[in-house]
Parts: C-alpha cells; structure tokens; sequence
C-alpha cells in the first residue's frame, strides 16, 4: 500500500501533458507486478491487482509501443550453494589472517556474506567465522605458549594487534551480518566475537596469562627500584589489551588478571618502603622522597594508560601509605618533625613541603593544625609567665604577642597557604592564652598607653592609622573581655588627657576610631566623651583667666601679701571619667582661695551643677628654696596634689611624724605612705627619714626637710613609687600605683597595670549590670523564653563587650526573679515569664 501511494503521489504531481499519455501504471510490489488502468475518462486509478506476463506501454502521440518484461522470479539458495560461498569466505579469511588481503575482492566478499544471510544462512556464516577465528587463535596460542620469558610481552603484543587487525577487515566483510543477523539473533557482533574468542584461547591459557601477568608486575616493580626497563610501549599495548577483552564482554578480566594483584603489591611495596626510608632519614628527606614517589606514580600511571578506576585506588594506596600511616611521626620527629620546624623561622619552605604533602588526605591535615596550635600556646604560656614572675614588663608581653603573631602569620599565609581553617585555629590558639585571665587586656592597654605617649612621636595620620591597625586592633580583636580592656584604656586615657602627655590629639582619635569600628559607638561613647570634656574644659579655663584679669587688682599694700596660685582646672562628666570615692584631703588655705573663687565663677554660669573636688588627682607646681644663706638654691618642684599638701606643712614646721601628717593632711594612709617614700627616695630626697630602710613601720616615725637636696636641673620632677616599695605591710591593700608619676594612685581601683590576671572588681560590677540590663531587655520583648535561649541570647548580644558564662547568666537571672522581673513558668521551672 505504502508504494502505491507513492506511485499515485508521483503520477498527480506530473504535468498534464505526460498524464495524457499515460493509460497504464505499472507497480512491482515484492515479486509481483501489478497493472492500473487509467483509461477511462475520469483518470481514476483501477486497482485491478491481476498478474500479468508483460505490460505494453502505448505512447499515445507517436503511436510506438514499449513492451516491459517482469522481473526474474526469486530462487531459494540451497545448502550446497552456501557451502560452496562460504568456503569461498573461508579461504578469503585464512588469506586475511596471513596478510594477503591484497589479492582479494572485498566487494565480492561482501556480496556473497550477504547472499548467505539473505537465504537464510546466517548461522552457517556466523558458526563458520568463529571456528575460523578459534582455528586460528590456536595455532597462534601454541606458539606463544614456547616463547621465552624474555619475549612475551613483545610477541604477545604483535600477535593481539594482528588479531585486532585481522578482526576489523573480517568486520568490514560481515557488515550486513552485523547489522540484520546479529540483533535479530542476540549473538556477539563480530568484532566483539573476535576479542571474546581471544581471551578464551589465548590469554586464558595456562601458559600466558600467569606469565604475562608476573612479567607487567616485574617491570613495574624494576622502575620503582630505579631500573632501566624496557619501552612502555610494550606495556601499555599489553594492559591495553586487557582493557578492550573485559570490555567485550563485560567480563572483569582486567580487574580479576591484574588490577587486584597490581594495587595488592604497590601498597606492600610502599608499606616496606616508608618504614625503612622513614627509620633512616629526617622528616624533611621523607617528605622530598614522598612527593617524588607519587608524582612517579602519577606519570607512570598516564604513560601506561590505566584508566581511572585503577588510577584512583592507586593513588589512594600511595598517600595511605606514604602520608596517613606516618603523618603522626612526621609531625613529632624529634629536630626535623614539623612541630621541631615551627621552631625555626628560616624553615617555611620545609613547612610548605610538608603541607602540600599532607593536604593530599585532608584528615592529617589536622595533626599539621594541632601542631602549629600547641606551638602558639606553649609561646604565649612563656610569655604570661615571664609577665607573671617580673621577667617582662607590659609592653614587652604585648610585643612579644605581636612577634608571634607576625611570625605564625608568614606560617599560615605561606606554609599552609592561606587555609582558612588554619587561620581559624591560629586566632583559637591566641585566644586561648590572651583570654586565661585579665592580664592580657591590662598588658595591651599599657601598650597602647605607651604608643600615644612617645611611640607615635614624629609619625604622619597615615603611619598611625596603619600601625594600630596592623599591631594593635589584631590583639584587641583575640581578647574576649573588651570590657576590661576598656576600663584599663580609659584609666590610662584620662592620665594622659588631664596630664598632657598624650603624643598627638589625631593619635588618640585614630585609636577611638578603630575600636569604634570594631566594637559599635556605644563601646567608645564615654572616651568621646572624655575628648569632649577636655574641649569644654579648656574654653572654660580661657574664659576663667578672662574672668581674673577683668577683677580689681590687689594692692600691695593689702594686709593679705600672698601672692594667689593661678589653678587650671579640669571640669568632667562624673559619667565619662573613672573616678573613685576618695574623700577629698585637707588643702594649703591658698589653694583653697583659688577653688573658691573659681568655684563661684563656674556655678554663676552653670547653674543647678555640683562640682566634686578630686584631689588625688592633678599635679602641682612649687618652688622650694634648698641651702643656708646666703647661698641659696632654688628649684621649681614638678609634685603630685598629695605631695604639695605634705610639703607645705614643713613651711612651719621642720619635723613631722607620720601620724600628724596624717592629721593635717587626710590623706589615705596607703597612698600618704607612697608618697612620703617616693618624697625619701636617694635621688630625689627632699625630705629626710628618721628611721632606717625604705619601709616606714609606725606613725612615730619622723620626717624632716633636706635643706641640702642638689639637683643639675632647675625644674626637678618628683616620680611616684608603687605600691609595692611603699609598704609591706600594705603591700596589695590599696590601689595600684604606676611608676610613671602621672598622679596619685590608681584609677577606678583598676590598678596601675599588675592586675596579677584577677578581672578588677568595678569590671565585675559593670557586668552584672549589663547581663541584668540584657536579660530584662530581652524578656520584655519575647514576654516568655526557656533557659538555654536566653542563656544563647544574653551571651550573644553581650560578645562585643565580654563572652559571660552561662553559671554567670544564671545568677543574675536568680538574682532577678528574686527582685520579681521575671518568675518561672508554673509547668515548666526552666521557662522564663517576664513580670511587667
């Protein structure tokens, strides 16, 4: 039907003139011919489906006839035909096998393969070329069953690319078989026909593949051990041709034959080889030998063309045996392991060899990590405990840190590359030592006080930007108790603020700036603060000396002759600045004139303000006049408030014992005895001390003025001693002193610095406060929270100040239910309900 629909296509799409002349359509469908008769008027096809013997075709215009006989009736090929074509194809495949493929005609050969399967003798065909096939695979079998050793592979080789050529040519014969016999009969292809009868014949023969086998695994073995073998050539033909047999047939021959046995003997020869190159040579020599070895392995795996299933598990023998299995001892190898390397700064290039070796297997990566974490620690513990024990001052800890940290940084960014998780356990390990206790915040602060007294002298906006940045806000960033890093910071900030001592006023903005950029505004608003005060104060002092010279002036004929002291004051916010309760002690009249009269100045403008005096702050001025006459000599004495006070009493008196200094004065006892010793000291010995030693043991013991004092300079400075040359008796009990002579005392009983790591205790109270405050700020937007979730949240709101523990939390969460702000849900005791 298809075809005559073809032939009706066909004729109407002709033109009128040929379909006039044409009367009969003449279709072959299979062996037969049909006739159409298209005679009669309407041009209809007739499908008149008569056999006829011969159609006559009548040209209608020139009256000529063409007769058109049918086609040749179809005759069966019989069995002895088939025979006599396939020994034809037979002897053509015995000539192909012997390379004489010239000589024949392979349009021939085709033409008779595909009569055969057209008579239905396929199977006479496919039976015919697979005993061809095994005839000749035996016949070449025994022969390389007596080859020698020596030759195997060789002749293997030749006689498998031979086969494979002789395979295709046949294949090019038995195309048609291929694609009509072979599907409808699920048979092997050809070709694939060809390489199963090979493995079956040939390799599977006892006498070669145990041999080939032995000989692929000796030559291997030979390059391992440094010997010149034969081509890889020969080698790669070979495996190559274990492939294409298991692929044939989807038979693991490859895998079963030499795969196993090949992985089997690399990971014994590697297990002998590490543990012997290992016992004799250092970390650094085995890590050289271990990088050569696998990319050994790696090129001799492309130039033997094994596929990826065996490159893989390969390469995974290979670093197991060469990297896990000794990475432990490479890291602890005593003057060559990696830990002993951390040691030296000159050994990065031996630290990145031995990385790049190891992050083959990233699990022994870790030991790499837990190294170079143990290395940072065990630094920073000798670095606290030369703090501890005096070996090192503040500053040097804070510098050794910063050494550290610049050396462990080149390991990182070098060795390890710039790993992230290395980077992650490098800040871990700081932490871990810079947060064991306050000492660290104390130290660093003492530092950065340091850096904006003399440090930055002479350096541009530019430098001190870049130095905080690089040195300073690094260390910051590992400390998890900002708060006492702050508190510290502001002790020190206000002693160079009210003293004057700071390097620059662009150097101590730039270091608020940083930590603002760090920890938020509200971490630096009370130093704002404090830089705001100071702005105010000074305007307050120009328009105070204003308000002086705009009074009468005194007479001098006035009965009060005493000269008035000119006071610079400095008003600050109670909020901003630390301060402590001290009361105030008992000033020289004259002095007190002055805070009366400036008093009165500054309430008249500030109404409704209350001005607090701090006298164990500030510093004074006075002339002492030293010798008898008439050789007098006279010094400008740079003293702190409390020691002016101590002075001026001997204006009238030239001895006093300690306890009626004390009276007159009212000066702290601790803080009366640090300055009395530091007013004793050899060089600078103003007054004179009745008993002997540096202690002063009772309220009996006398001082008396040194008239004989000498100095060089006429303006002599008069530094504070700390606490712990003041007294022994009350060695700790006070506040801490600094050496530095910046005033009297400590700030906010922080200490001058030797903190001994304790958190000091106005921190502790600000602490409370804030986990209070968080805590209630919290409940009152989520009116009802479980423990662990608020616990979570009050930890994460507080990280940027200090990280509270979570027994911390639960106290001041007790200490609130018992003020009744929250109470415990009814149902559940660790649910949290907020009391409005």
């Amino acid at each position: 039907r298809r075809e005559i629909n073809i032939a009706k296509k066909k004729f109407k799409e002709s033109s009128s003139a040929f379909k006039a002349k044409v009367r009969y359509i003449i279709v072959r469908i299979s062996a037969r011919t049909y006739s159409f008769d298209l005679s009669d008027r309407g041009r209809s096809w007739k499908a008149q489906k008569r056999k006829v013997a011969s159609v006559t075709l009548v040209n209608m215009s020139e009256k000529k006839r063409f007769t058109i006989k049918p086609f040749r009736s179809y005759q069966q090929m019989d069995a002895g035909g088939a025979r006599q074509v396939w020994d034809s194809l037979g002897k053509a495949i015995d000539e192909i096998h012997n390379r004489n493929a010239s000589l024949l005609s392979f349009e021939e050969l085709y033409r008779n393969a595909y009569n055969l399967v057209l008579h239905k003798h396929g199977d006479l065909l496919y039976e015919g070329v697979s005993d061809k096939m095994s005839s000749q695979l035996l016949e070449m079998v025994k022969k390389l069953s007596e080859v020698a050793d020596s030759s195997l592979l060789e002749e293997v080789s030749r006689s498998w690319s031979e086969h494979q050529i002789t395979v295709k040519m046949v294949c090019d014969i038995l195309m048609y078989m291929d694609r009509t016999y072979v599907p409808q009969n699920r048979r092997r292809p050809v070709y694939q026909l060809g390489l199963h009868l090979f493995r079956v014949t040939v390799w599977e023969h006892p006498r070669i593949q145990s041999r080939v086998t032995e000989l692929l695994l000796n030559a291997i073995a030979a390059e391992r051990a440094g010997m010149i073998t034969d081509d890889r050539s020969l080698l790669k033909s070979n495996l190559g041709m274990l492939l294409e047999l298991g692929a044939a047939d989807n038979s693991n021959v490859y895998e079963r034959d030499f795969e196993g046995i090949f992985l089997g003997t690399t990971q014994e020869f590697y297990r002998l080889e590490s543990l012997s190159y290992l016992s004799r040579n250092t970390a650094s020599d085995y890590v050289v030998k271990a990088r050569n070895r696998i990319e050994e392995e790696k090129s001799r795996a492309a130039a033997l063309g094994l596929p990826p299933s065996t490159e893989g598990p390969l390469q995974n023998i290979i670093e197991t045996e060469i990297i896990d299995r000794h990475a432990k001892v490479l890291v602890d190898m005593e003057n060559s392991g990696f830990a002993s390397l951390l040691r030296d700064e000159s050994k990065i290039d031996e630290l990145r060899d031995m990385y790049d070796l190891f992050v083959r297997v990233p699990s022994s990566v870790d030991f790499l990590r837990d190294a170079l974490s143990d290395r940072i620690k065990t630094d920073g513990k000798a670095l606290v405990a030369d703090q501890e024990r005096g070996a090192a001052d503040p500053p040097a800890f804070v510098r050794g840190v910063l050494a550290m940290r610049r050396r462990y940084g080149d390991v990182v960014s070098k060795a390890f590359r710039e790993e992230k998780r290395a980077q992650k356990r490098m800040r871990e390990s700081f932490e871990d030592f810079l947060n064991a206790d306050a000492r660290a915040a104390s130290c660093l602060a003492i530092y950065v006080d340091e850096l904006l007294r003399v440090g930055f002298k002479g350096s541009s906006e530019t430098e001190i930007n870049d130095e905080l940045q690089k040195s300073i806000i690094p260390v910051f960033r590992y400390l998890n108790d900002k708060d006492v890093f702050e508190a510290f910071y502001k002790q020190h900030l206000a002693k160079r603020l009210l003293g004057g001592k700071s390097v620059s006023d662009e150097a101590e903005r730039a270091m608020v700036s940083q930590l603002k950029a760090e920890c938020g505004y509200q971490f630096t608003s009370k130093l704002e603060g404090m830089f705001n005060d100071m702005r105010i104060s000074r305007d307050t002092r120009a328009a105070y000396k204003s308000h002086k010279k705009a009074q009468p002036t005194t007479s001098s004929r006035d009965i009060k002759k005493t000269k008035p002291v000119d006071i610079e004051v400095d008003v600050l916010t109670a909020g901003y600045w630390p301060s402590q309760n001290v009361p105030p002690c008992s000033l020289p009249s004259v002095i007190q004139d002055a805070i009366d009269t400036f008093s009165t100045f500054y309430l008249q403008k500030h109404t409704g303000r209350k001005l607090s005096w701090q006298t164990y702050t500030g510093s004074a001025e006075i002339r002492a006049t030293f010798g008898t006459a008439p050789n007098y000599r006279r010094h400008d004495l740079c003293v702190s408030t409390y020691q002016m006070c101590i002075l001026s009493l001997f204006n009238d008196q030239p001895k006093l014992t300690l306890g009626q200094i004390r009276s007159e004065t009212s000066i702290p006892d601790v803080e009366l005895r640090r300055h009395l010793i530091s007013l004793c000291t050899p060089r600078h010995r103003i007054l004179r001390k009745g008993s002997k030693g540096k202690e002063i043991s009772s309220d009996d013991d006398d001082f008396t003025f040194n008239a004989e004092f000498k100095s060089k300079l006429k303006r002599v400075r008069i530094p504070l001693v700390s606490l712990k040359d003041a007294s022994v008796a009350q060695k700790g009990s006070g506040e801490g002193g600094t050496k530095n002579g910046d005033g009297a005392g400590g700030v906010a009983g922080l200490g001058g610095g030797d903190t001994g790591g304790a958190l000091p205790g106005p921190v502790e109270e600000d602490r409370r406060h804030l986990v209070e405050a968080g805590i209630v700020r919290i409940m009152k937007a989520r009116k009802m929270l479980h423990h662990n979730d608020l616990i979570a949240e009050v930890t994460r709101q507080l990280s940027v100040r200090f990280v509270p523990t979570p027994q911390f939390v639960k106290k001041r969460i007790e200490s609130l239910i018992e003020r009744e702000y929250l109470e415990r849900a009814p149902d559940d005791r660790r649910v949290y309900k907020y009391i409005a």
